[in-house]
């Protein structure tokens, strides 16, 4: 029985990613921060009955010797790194702390391998967010030149090229997964999708009375977190370590998620105005809707995401299994469940 341990596991990628290897027949291994609160709704079905499907360790990123330990203890066959702190908009409130969790974590956790299990396959979950979205480059794919635009994209850029050099240097079986977002309904409350498809399930159970958004302009490549773990799985797979995009080959706008989430839940949105003045009323009742509030737009905005996924597809014959319009269809069925729960 192979072992695998997955930082991160409480998160959106980490359950699914926990669940998948599961299946796979594999010993899941999960590290998880200490809290006074219980964190872990979207791996409690893994921790309920019999079978051991998830065994959680508590640790901490940045904590390098308790790393080592596990590292020692366990001696995982895989290790996926998906711990970070993951919100673009938040790092630039707390940028000491991303650059700490997100980037130099890193470091720390591959020189754990190194020293105890060099043999260990890593992957590294890497971002679109490298990329800056400069519409130029679009779309983009691994020979792509970065050019981060937050906090978040240049810690995952230290995360990046020292899994890299840890490759080259020490023949480490390192891989960065340059994954494009990826949603679901377990994805955190605060990132736009879910804050989109959750008020459309209050604002039909009249819990609420609109939704304010940012940048409605920005165009991104959105596909389901489920499909894309196999994909990380797959990067592990191969005979050879090297890095891949994971993408949908498609990009849309934050409006055009807004408007099929509303659609899913039987309202269709008129919009009018522009800029910061732009709103979205119901076409039927003529009641706003949708408002935009400057406080959320971040100090340097990436407008435009758009990956290509060739090289995966080809390599490691991964593929996309979800929709767009299957994405937003599931989130808000499953928030408009949760709303009326």
């Amino acid at each position: 029985m192979k072992k695998a341990v997955i930082t991160g596991v409480t998160g959106q990628d980490g359950s699914y990613l926990a669940e998948f290897l599961h299946e796979k027949g594999y010993e899941v291994h999960g590290l998880i921060r200490r809290h006074s609160t219980i964190n872990t709704e979207r791996i409690e079905h893994l921790l309920k009955g019999n079978g051991n499907k998830l065994i959680l360790h508590y640790a901490d990123m940045t904590d390098s010797s308790n790393l080592i330990r596990l590292m020692s203890e366990i001696k995982p066959d895989e290790v996926y790194n998906l711990a970070a702190q993951s919100h673009v908009g938040i790092s630039f409130e707390i940028p000491e702390y991303t650059a700490e969790a997100t980037g130099v974590a890193t470091i720390k956790l591959l020189e754990a391998i190194r020293l105890t299990n060099p043999k260990c396959r890593f992957y590294q979950a890497s971002t679109s967010e490298l990329f800056g979205g400069l519409p130029e480059t679009a779309p983009q794919s691994e020979k792509t030149p970065f050019y981060p635009k937050s906090p978040y994209g240049v810690a995952k850029l230290y995360s990046y090229w020292i899994a890299v050099n840890y490759r080259e240097s020490y023949n480490m079986f390192c891989c960065n997964g340059i994954l494009f977002n990826h949603e679901s309904p377990r994805r955190g409350e605060n990132f736009v999708t879910r804050k989109i498809t959750l008020a459309v399930a209050n604002i039909v159970a009249g819990k609420q009375e609109k939704l304010s958004l940012g940048n409605l302009n920005a165009k991104r490549d959105w596909g389901f977190a489920g499909d894309y773990v196999k994909g990380m799985w797959m990067m592990l797979q191969q005979d050879k370590p090297d890095d891949f995009v994971l993408a949908t080959n498609e990009t849309h706008t934050v409006r055009e998620f807004v408007d099929i989430a509303f659609k899913k839940a039987g309202i269709t949105l008129r919009f009018e105005g522009e800029g910061v003045n732009e709103k979205a009323y119901d076409a039927k009742t003529g009641k706003l809707l949708v408002d935009i509030n400057p406080e959320f737009f971040r100090p340097a905005e990436v407008e435009f995401l758009w990956g290509n996924p060739e090289k995966a597809e080809k390599t490691l014959g991964w593929k996309r299994e979800v929709s767009f319009d299957g994405l937003v269809e599931m989130m808000v069925r499953e928030d408009l469940k949760k709303v009326n729960e």
